[in-house]
């Protein structure tokens, strides 16, 4: 991190950086790793431009894998001067927060200058690192990787296209990963399933756990009370584990006559106040209508990250469709943040996708942003898009710390508060949401004047002459 030590969670993070010139394949073993295609893969040199940060998997084990810009070169020579201020900042951004580094390159151009300098620089950081010589799409180029040993590293021949060689060097990189204690086992994470009476909250979490053990019917309002269910995705000891709670329908409280069922009102907001993830349930046939504005109205107030399930999906048919996305991404436009996913607990449609999208959203609810990438991120977000002038003073980042989870709340300390503009916030969340893999979870920025940074670091000396 700039300018601070590493506390002791940052240590044990799990994250595996991946360094190297352009156009050598990061961003498609990135892709690999997580799973989906997050970050842009093109033949044009140098397309990824910002740090992406998102959580991978490799069979049972999970870590965070963080894809960087491309080291620039000059003429194929090794650079100097403002470029090797350059190659030496995007290393140090890479080490300071990694446990494991892997130095991409192209097996068929072999190693070049550029390569054995930014070895030089990994060398003396002391980190546990891997050159993976890519675009090894055959065999006949696996024997190809003996011009990459004078790197000094382990080398290992891998095609990110063809999903080549991952074998073995992940059997190399893992046990190099730092163990880390899963919080979940003893605090399972909290899901409600909440919505309107008679979406199919019930159906669906049967239907997700191959159960009966929730009462289903067609009577609106079955459901009176909140029950929790456990349930686990994934294996080993970083599966996480889960308390499914299912809500009893949210009426309007005007409908809401009995006690019981203001009663039911009441636990349904509170599980929702005291959940991690919610799961919001709307029908697809009937489309969203004013309630479902406030059921995520309640999502919004309480900083909640949120999957939204569009359930009866069986039942929309043809330019319905496509008519019902727009309806809803209108009605929903306050957490526009929460991926929705399309589904039928009746024929079992995307019931899997929804899981992995649950999983997906719980576990960047927790992410933590790496201070040296985020402050990084955010200079050259406000590189591209001018700040705005409010008053006469244009708005300037002088440092970023993110200082809170669930919800991610980054506390910005800048010249001045106010010329912070909403239209800006917006944008910079957005940035901060593409770069990290937030999606899913709720992102707070806050700005304060420089003077309540600096007093933060008087006061941290004064402690420490104590």
């Amino acid at each position: 991190m700039s300018g601070r030590g590493k506390s002791d969670e940052d240590a044990l993070r799990r994250v595996l950086a991946i360094v190297g010139r352009p156009n050598v394949g990061k961003s498609a073993i990135f892709n690999r790793f997580c799973g989906r295609r997050i970050a842009i893969v093109h033949e044009q040199s140098g397309v990824t431009r910002d740090r992406l940060v998102a959580e991978a998997h490799y069979g049972d084990a999970v870590f965070e894998a963080v894809d960087t810009g491309g080291i620039t070169e000059v003429d194929g020579a090794v650079p100097d001067g403002a470029i090797e201020a350059g190659i030496q900042q995007q290393v140090d951004i890479a080490v300071a927060d990694a446990a494991v580094i892997l130095l991409v390159t192209d097996v068929t151009r072999g190693a070049v200058a550029l390569d054995e300098h930014v070895a030089r620089l990994l060398r003396r950081r002391g980190r546990p690192v891997f050159v993976v010589a890519n675009k090894a799409d055959n065999r006949g180029l696996d024997e190809q990787i003996d011009d990459f040993h004078g790197l000094g590293f382990p080398v290992f021949a891998v095609s990110a296209l063809h999903n080549r060689g991952f074998g073995a060097l992940m059997d190399a990189v893992l046990p190099e990963l730092p163990d880390v204690t899963n919080p979940t086992v003893a605090a399972p994470l909290r899901v409600t399933v909440a919505g309107h009476p008679n979406v199919g909250k019930s159906s669906y979490i049967n239907r997700l756990l191959h159960s009966d053990r929730l009462i289903v019917a067609d009577i609106p309002g079955t459901t009176r009370d909140s029950v929790d269910v456990p349930f686990v995705v994934g294996r080993g000891a970083q599966a996480r584990h889960y308390l499914l709670t299912d809500t009893p329908g949210m009426r309007r409280a005007r409908k809401a006559r009995s006690a019981v069922e203001k009663f039911s009102l009441m636990r349904a907001e509170r599980s929702i106040r005291e959940t991690d993830v919610v799961v919001f349930v709307v029908d697809a046939q009937k489309g969203p209508d004013a309630h479902d504005k406030k059921i995520a109205a309640l999502v919004l107030k309480y900083g909640k990250a949120c999957v939204v399930l569009a359930n009866k999906w069986d039942l929309v048919t043809g330019r319905g469709q496509n008519k019902y996305r727009e309806e809803l991404a209108a009605a929903l436009q306050p957490i526009a943040f929460a991926p929705v996913v399309f589904a039928s607990a009746l024929t079992g449609y995307n019931i899997r996708k929804s899981i992995e999208t649950i999983d997906y959203v719980a576990g960047r609810m927790r992410a933590r942003l790496p201070t040296g990438l985020l402050n990084r991120t955010l200079a050259e977000a406000c590189a591209q898009v001018t700040p705005p002038i409010v008053k006469g003073k244009r708005f300037k980042i002088l440092y970023a710390t993110q200082t809170r989870t669930q919800p991610i709340r980054v506390t910005l300390f800048v010249n001045s508060p106010r010329a912070l503009t909403a239209a800006y916030a917006r944008y910079l969340v957005r940035v901060l949401r593409e770069s990290f893999d937030l999606y899913g979870t709720p992102v707070l920025l806050q700005a304060r004047a420089r003077h309540a940074q600096a007093r933060g670091k008087a006061g941290r000396r004064q402690r420490a002459r104590r």
